[in-house]
């Protein structure tokens, strides 16, 4: 299968075109535009370095329905004890740089570089992309972000700095995100972590008619709060 181009056309080839390994496209820019259509249409952008942005769709995909969220017994007793106070959308900025500085085996530096990192800002002030936390205190010990259209999420990147920080977030985001109705978490890569949640792989075809659907659904824009949550609790913002 051939790598396309991409111009300064909003556009992509359709995603079953992509390559064995996932690849389907390179170049284009981050506009929120862009990037809407890309998540729209099953894509991401995930660089490996300096260079052109390039674009997947792998196949079978990796995602996890919100409603087969799997808890071990240890997880569940660290939520009962719940050692960090859990958020969304409170420290958008902070948790994508965490992101980045996560050390990650076998990888040298970060994909989430500055322009990412401003591509993906620009989301959240849109409404679009959103974080959920985990906080000890003012400090900032665990978090995740990505993307919501209609009623799929688009999981982009964690980190933890503390035991369970970042899987306790996770799980009370996934679970949110089920009592709101959604349909999906697209994991997009496959990982033991995310497999112990409960995703797993699903053909293309099945993710992309799943997503069609799901994207037809309103998108829950703005602010992300914790249904409970005071309408205007925030954490005095650390990075410490």
């Amino acid at each position: 299968m051939p790598v396309y181009a991409l111009t300064d056309e909003i556009s992509f080839p359709p995603p079953e075109l992509a390559r064995d390994d996932g690849l389907l496209a390179v170049g284009g820019d981050l506009s929120p535009e862009r990037l809407v259509l890309a998540y729209a249409s099953g894509i991401f952008p995930w660089t490996c370095g300096p260079g052109p942005i390039l674009w997947w769709c792998p196949s079978p995909r990796f995602v996890l329905l919100p409603d087969e969220l799997h808890l071990s017994r240890s997880l569940r007793k660290q939520q009962r004890r719940a050692p960090y106070r859990l958020s969304l959308d409170e420290a958008f900025p902070q948790v994508i740089r965490e992101c980045a500085n996560q050390p990650r085996p076998g990888q040298r530096g970060t994909w989430i570089d500055t322009d990412m990192q401003a591509a993906y800002t620009r989301l959240h002030a849109l409404g679009l992309a959103h974080s959920a936390e985990a906080w000890e205190g003012s400090t900032l010990v665990g978090g995740l972000y990505g993307v919501a259209l209609g009623s799929v999420f688009f999981g982009e990147s964690m980190f933890a700095r503390r035991p369970d920080a970042s899987k306790l977030a996770f799980a009370a985001l996934v679970e949110q995100l089920s009592a709101w109705g959604f349909s999906l978490v697209d994991c997009q890569m496959q990982t033991e972590h995310l497999e112990r949640f409960g995703a797993r792989d699903i053909p293309l075809e099945e993710f992309l008619a799943t997503l069609d659907e799901g994207i037809e659904r309103p998108t829950r824009q703005g602010r992300w709060r914790f249904d409970g949550q005071p309408p205007e609790s925030a954490a005095p913002v650390s990075g410490g």
